[in-house]
């Protein structure tokens, strides 16, 4: 597809989400879905495959959770193909982020893409959620489409502290999911995510520890 047709797709998303970010930030955007559409055809990172999609179902679907990041510091857990991180991390120049996936091609990619991207706010870190271990807690751990809540909560426990917010992306709001969340937590709120482009019904589930 003709890159200014892609690149006006992602200014009227930005717009919709009313997400000001510069000219150079949406090209770099535009690029990393350039290198995901290349690596993709050889290692079959995502299941999206036309950069129109990836546009509202990767990019803009991760930048719509930009409005509820806390803090500093952000770990993307079960990252993959760098999503939500990639997308937040160059939206979100003043916050560190790490990228955590156990898959060494999806990391691998991940670290490919930050040098090309030259993102200096990302670390890229291969290892099981459970297995890692950080300096200290991050303000905000996110995950798109990783685990159900209870799972997500049980093996990121030990990356936050009282002041985390942990954010679950998922589809329609996960009753069942709620209704499980273990002792020690509770649901702050269930955030309905608008995303340009995209039918499917979205939604962030923000949680703190009690």
């Amino acid at each position: 597809m003709n890159s200014k047709v892609l690149a006006a797709q992602l200014a009227a998303g930005l717009d919709a989400l009313h997400l000001a970010l510069p000219s150079a930030t949406q090209a770099s955007l535009l690029d990393y879905v350039a290198l995901l559409t290349k690596w993709n055809a050889a290692f079959n990172l995502t299941a999206v495959r036309e950069p129109a999609q990836m546009i509202s179902r990767h990019l803009l679907d991760s930048l719509a959770i930009v409005p509820l990041l806390h803090g500093a510091g952000v770990l993307d857990v079960g990252s993959g193909a760098g999503l939500p991180g990639i997308p937040l991390a160059l939206a979100c120049p003043e916050r560190r982020f790490v990228l955590l996936d156990s898959n060494g091609k999806k990391t691998r990619f991940m670290v490919q893409a930050v040098a090309e991207l030259g993102l200096d706010n990302v670390d890229v870190v291969q290892a099981r959620a459970e297995d890692y271990r950080a300096a200290g807690p991050f303000a905000t751990v996110v995950s798109r489409a990783f685990a159900a809540l209870a799972d997500f909560l049980r093996l990121t426990a030990q990356l936050g502290d009282a002041d985390t917010r942990w954010l679950a992306m998922k589809g329609e709001p996960p009753e069942q999911e709620l209704a499980a969340v273990p002792a020690g937590f509770r649901v702050a709120a269930v955030h309905p995510l608008a995303v340009p482009g995209l039918d499917a019904r979205r939604c962030a589930v923000e949680i703190v520890r009690t």
